[in-house]
């Protein structure tokens, strides 16, 4: 933790690089949490997602009415022969038998029917299939929700880094506008000096060489911050030429950040909860295909009207007499069905489950150790910058201080140009070294933050 002079010191050095930035700030501003909720209403990435999440819960819907008994009613008027023979025969379909027409001879004669059929059936009994069913289907729309979840986490990931990249540019952008004020001022001085004979042409030269050299180094940061502001117009759909950023803009620089403890959250990271629903999906299938194979009792139904135009007497009437109904009958019965191989199917189907399972349990244990191995490292980068920053505002101060001393110095004729361009070298280099510590603090603890599911709680800070 810096002293209350450093701090001191910090404040005044960061106001000094905070002012080129006010006129920018002036315009329409963005926080953190502005872009990161422009994410979630604009990518396509996540609508697709979202309609996933939808499809799997109708899905659900779907399951449920399954679960309804079957109702098929079938009608059909026909015109033809009746000839037949005695024995027995399946039907194929819910019409019951027809069997009538046994004659020694074959009669070729026309005949008119008419069949009216209602049938129903039901599952008494299924031994718990339905809400195995329900369960399996239920469980994809945790996965689907999950995967929502974390690509939303990882966007906003995405979002934030980019969000701390830009703020480091444009603050960048600032040491480096700076830099060319000041040997925009050097040259200047000399020229007049050099005009008055006090100093040698060469010095003239030499600042203009270092002078352009400072502006090149500006374009780049500049063309920079373009493509920064590009990749979150990509992620956000805000036009480049309107991202300003206005978190931490007063206190980025002129404020030493202070360690944020995040206790670890594993029962709702996103980066990891996503795979536990892959695994559970595989668990869930393999009750499913235990219950598939059980026995089922069935509850069936019928009701049948019957017209034709021959009548009991093997006599044939008037095709108009089969228009109508003229036997109605019913039945009601309750059947059980198993099939005696379902033991090796269950068993084959369980094989390639177990396999399944293992698969995702060896994925999510890959991703904690990921998750873990991350972490470690974030841990210890944060542990750099926090060591640096206790350093980095003493070398600020120092290279402010050497710079106004050899500025001094250079206009008294006490020293050459080249220890003047040394000391605004090292000024440089102190502002850049400062800023790229802060950026770097700041994207540890957004990494640490991520990593133990706390990446909501840290943004809510960046105020």
């Amino acid at each position: 933790m810096a002293t209350f002079y450093q701090r001191k010191c910090i404040i005044v050095i960061g106001i000094y690089l905070l002012m080129p930035a006010f006129s920018a700030m002036a315009q329409q501003q963005y926080s953190l949490q502005n872009l990161i909720d422009a994410s979630k209403n604009y990518l396509p990435v996540l609508k697709q997602k979202q309609a996933l999440v939808s499809s799997a819960r109708a899905s659900v819907t779907d399951v449920k009415h399954s679960f309804l008994p079957q109702v098929k009613l079938g009608e059909q008027l026909n015109i033809g022969s009746d000839n037949s023979l005695a024995g027995s025969y399946f039907t194929f379909g819910i019409t019951p038998s027809a069997s009538a027409g046994v004659r020694a001879d074959n009669n070729l004669q026309a005949a008119t029917g008419n069949l009216a059929v209602l049938y129903s059936e039901y599952e008494l009994a299924n031994f718990g299939l339905n809400n195995a069913r329900l369960k399996y289907a239920k469980s994809f729309v945790d996965l689907q929700e999950a995967d929502w979840q974390k690509e939303q986490y990882v966007i906003a990931l995405q979002v934030a880094r980019l969000y701390f990249a830009t703020l480091k540019t444009q603050y960048r952008l600032d040491a480096d506008r700076q830099n060319v004020n000041r040997y925009d001022s050097v040259f200047r001085i000399i020229q007049a000096l050099t005009a008055s004979g006090l100093k040698a042409g060469s010095d003239s030269s030499l600042a203009k060489a270092e002078l352009s050299k400072t502006r090149i180094t500006y374009n780049q940061t500049l063309g920079n911050l373009n493509q920064l502001k590009e990749q979150l117009t990509y992620f956000t759909g805000v036009p480049a030429g309107q991202l300003r950023i206005d978190s931490l803009a007063n206190s980025f620089i002129i404020h030493t950040p202070l360690p944020l403890h995040l206790q670890p959250d594993t029962a709702n990271n996103p980066l990891i909860d996503y795979y536990v629903k892959r695994k559970n999906i595989f668990l869930r299938r393999e009750i499913l295909i235990s219950k598939s194979y059980l026995p089922k009792i069935l509850l069936a139904g019928s009701t049948w009207a019957r017209g034709s135009s021959i009548r009991y007497s093997d006599q044939y009437k008037s095709l108009g007499m089969g228009l109508g109904y003229q036997r109605f009958n019913y039945a009601l019965g309750v059947a059980v069905t198993y099939n005696l191989f379902n033991g090796l199917y269950k068993k084959d189907k369980l094989t390639v489950n177990r396999f399944d399972t293992q698969a995702s349990e060896y994925e999510l244990e890959q991703q904690k150790a990921s998750v873990n191995s991350a972490l470690a490292q974030a841990e210890n980068a944060l542990q750099t910058t926090q060591s640096n920053l206790a350093e980095l505002p003493v070398q600020l101060k120092s290279a402010f201080d050497t710079y106004q001393q050899k500025l001094a110095q250079y206009k008294a004729g006490i020293i050459s140009l080249i220890d003047l361009t040394n000391a605004s070298f090292v000024l440089y280099r102190s502002q850049t070294d400062y800023i790229e510590t802060i950026s770097d603090w700041y994207l540890s603890q957004l990494n640490k933050a991520a990593l133990t599911g706390n990446l909501t709680q840290f943004i809510q800070t960046i105020k």
